[in-house]
């Protein structure tokens, strides 16, 4: 091995540590865990859907990679706790979580038959605030309880490219709450630098892939991704895998220095909109 690869190994070596990641199932989630897996770290995948949890755990174990699954609502509390305890419990710790799980149940007024402020109904609302906010409060707390103890760890809050600038294409409670969190990342990561743990945000732009919309991304038609497309400066949408090296570095020892930032993946869609 050249001098010049070992550097590389080390500062991206995320080989054996213990990684959660929420909503990864499908989407960004699995590509993180996918990443993370095939790096060497071991992943315990969490999801509110079970049969697709099952199915892309499987999909990793059958290449041979580190990889374990618990079903959790990150809405709920208790069902939070009970993923940290029983990831502490089985691998003895908590090295990274990627707090991803996110919904948008809607699209928003800039897609036809879309959200407008008039038919914003109060239930959609809570329940995308119930896992976009409080399912990140929630992932924050209880994961750095046991990074205190350690004195170590990272954690990654997936918010958007829609928590910095107005996105019409999504509903108001998706762009509500991934403004909200960036702030709360903030805000942890000054509590937490103390004691070692690190707190970031990934912003997405758009990418193919997710269920974000009420799943209109996850298969996108070829109208909707020339929609999309129109608002990045690549003018295309992303694909899951374009993720993977903003994911590695963040888990990696290669970001001990990097804490409370909120880092764009966007296609230059912020700079587009006059945001950045």
């Amino acid at each position: 091995m050249t001098n010049g690869a070992a550097v590389y190994q080390r500062l991206f070596d995320v080989r054996d540590s213990r990684v959660v990641v929420t909503g990864a199932a499908s989407g960004l989630g699995f590509a993180m865990a996918e990443v993370l897996a095939e790096c060497g770290a071991r992943v315990t995948l969490a999801d509110v859907d079970r049969e697709r949890l099952e199915s892309s755990t499987a999909a990793l174990a059958d290449l041979g990679l580190e990889a374990r699954s618990v079903v959790v609502d990150v809405a709920d509390e208790a069902s939070v706790r009970a993923l940290v305890e029983d990831v502490v419990a089985a691998e003895g710790g908590l090295d990274v979580v990627f707090a991803n799980a996110g919904i948008a149940s809607r699209p928003g007024f800039a897609v036809e038959g879309g959200q407008r402020l008039d038919t914003v109904d109060r239930a959609d609302w809570d329940s995308v605030l119930g896992v976009n906010l409080n399912g990140v409060l929630h992932t924050l707390k209880h994961a750095s309880a046991v990074m205190r103890r350690q004195g170590s760890g990272r954690i990654v809050v997936t918010s958007s490219n829609a928590g910095l600038r107005p996105e019409p294409e999504v509903c108001y409670g998706y762009v509500a709450s991934k403004a909200a969190v960036i702030n709360v990342v903030r805000q942890a990561a000054l509590e937490l630098a103390p004691h070692g743990v690190l707190v970031n945000a990934i912003c997405p732009g758009p990418f193919k892939g997710t269920r974000i919309g009420g799943g209109v991304t996850e298969d996108p038609t070829p109208e909707l991704e020339q929609m999309w497309a129109r608002t990045v400066p690549l003018r295309r949408m992303a694909d899951p895998d374009e993720l993977k090296g903003l994911v590695l570095l963040l888990a990696s020892p290669a970001s001990s220095f990097m804490t409370g930032a909120a880092y764009l993946v966007d296609g230059g869609t912020l700079v587009l909109a006059g945001g950045a």
